[in-house]
């Protein structure tokens, strides 16, 4: 999804059932972290507020979602039915996506960003 600049046109790439799935994991990050900025970086979605905290991505047969190592570390037991590497959720196409999980995972990473601001 090289080339786009917002994640309204990343968005708009997908068939619309994931179109659906990807908004609706934006609207739960962004209710989450509601002053981060929304960008585009390395291809993918991605929300900044004084350092990158959550992208997300659509795959193959997966989205990601890339809260960074210490956000699958905290949250590792909540996410035993995932796929995951450092810093990688890969939650499948034909599972429901777990949009209070992403919330509380952007949550984590908004507070760890803000204590290190401090």
């Amino acid at each position: 999804m090289a080339g786009t600049k917002t994640i309204d046109e990343y968005i708009a790439q997908f068939p619309a059932e994931r179109q659906a799935v990807l908004q609706q994991i934006r609207r739960a990050i962004r209710e989450a972290a509601p002053d981060a900025e929304e960008r585009i970086s390395y291809g993918m979605p991605a929300f900044w507020q004084g350092e990158n905290l959550i992208y997300f991505a659509g795959a193959k047969n997966h989205i990601g979602i890339y809260p960074t190592g210490s956000g699958v570390e905290a949250f590792a037991g909540r996410l035993t039915q995932y796929g995951l590497s450092k810093g990688t959720i890969r939650i499948p196409w034909n599972q429901p996506a777990p949009y209070d999980l992403i919330a509380d995972i952007t949550r984590f990473r908004l507070a760890e960003a803000e204590a290190k601001r401090k």
